[in-house]
């Protein structure tokens, strides 16, 4: 049975929705220290989400790819209002952000270029630089804690990150492995027997909006897609993987427009990976940035709506808990990234 359903919430939906708001309006600081102002503010000072609940959907956004900080947003969302508190919440906690991307992506395109970004994110980032380091020490501490273990998988990912300044994927799955047979090992495993393991696809996004460039938007449509449905990593873990589409592959920017794309993401609140909407106004204007974030987050979406129920109730077993815990080492290995 569901205790959460069954209690009533301690607060209504349009409060969730205005909290997502100024979260996405204000929130700066990257992923690690959004999902800290959310237990700050959510668990701690206002006890609207039981502790339980927030580890509950922090370790189903660290399971998932997509960005962490939305992805939890829409869980809170979900914990009493069901799809309908997912749906608004994380349309309010992107929207700000969304906005503001857009407004200096046709500041952008109206007055060639925005030299005084690169000024603005140094004087910012002291204080984002501050932010970052005392969430993430919280965020180790509370998922991590004196663990070997989970110490050992998290040093080993940081290292791997720094010395490759990539993300390599199967490791994040090793990670958890690891932990799942050496906390919870399966009974076959003792008997020598073999196991499979299956990934899932998430669906890719079309843009449909007025009569633009139909080909255009379902390219970028699904690219996005595809950028929000199989990569992991907060924060800037996603870069790599637009780089080599949108300029790379389809040429869609050069490299000073991809690299003013980032210095936005890093100057705006809200989550990082809002830069697809800057992105998406340079190459196809504003229905572009709306096909490029709607790509992005729908998968996010779906990997947090649709397992949340055999989440719940599977969540708690010895194996998935040992490997859900395994990735957030991981995830924090990538987050300074923001």
């Amino acid at each position: 049975m569901n205790t959460t359903a069954a209690t009533a919430p301690g607060y209504t939906l349009g409060q969730m929705i205005l909290y997502m708001l100024r979260l996405g309006t204000f929130g700066f600081g990257g992923p690690v220290a959004l999902v800290g102002y959310m237990h700050r503010d959510l668990v701690e000072r206002r006890s609207w989400i039981s502790d339980a609940d927030y580890r509950e959907g922090l370790a189903l956004a660290q399971m998932m790819p997509g960005p962490l900080a939305a992805q939890l947003g829409i869980y809170l969302g979900y914990v009493h209002y069901r799809v309908v508190g997912a749906t608004l919440a994380g349309i309010a906690f992107v929207l700000p952000s969304f906005l503001m991307v857009v407004a200096l992506g046709w500041a952008y395109a109206h007055f060639g270029g925005l030299s005084w970004m690169q000024a603005t994110f140094y004087g910012v980032g002291a204080a984002v630089v501050g932010i970052i380091a005392m969430s993430a020490y919280k965020l180790t501490m509370k998922t991590i804690g004196t663990n070997r273990l989970l110490w050992a998988i998290y040093l080993t990912l940081a290292a791997v990150t720094v010395i490759t300044e990539s993300e390599i994927a199967w490791l994040f799955i090793v990670g958890g492995l690891l932990n799942w047979f050496w906390r919870a090992p399966p009974k076959w495993l003792s008997k020598g027997g073999v196991n499979a393991l299956a990934a899932t696809q998430a669906p890719t996004v079309s843009g449909v909006l007025s009569g633009l460039d139909l080909p255009l938007l379902g390219q970028i449509g699904l690219f996005f897609a595809k950028a929000g449905a199989f990569v992991f990593g907060p924060g800037l873990a996603i870069v790599p993987f637009l780089y080599g589409g949108v300029v790379t592959e389809h040429h869609w920017l050069n490299d000073k427009q991809f690299v003013d794309a980032v210095a936005v993401a890093m100057i705006t609140p809200g989550p990082v990976v809002i830069t697809v909407g800057f992105i998406g106004y340079l190459v196809a204007g504003f229905a572009g940035a709306c096909v490029a974030a709607l790509g992005t987050f729908l998968p996010c979406y779906l990997f947090t709506v649709l397992p949340e129920p055999y989440f719940k109730k599977y969540g708690k077993l010895p194996a998935v808990k040992a490997s859900s815990t395994a990735s957030r080492p991981q995830r924090l290995a990538r987050s300074p990234a923001r």
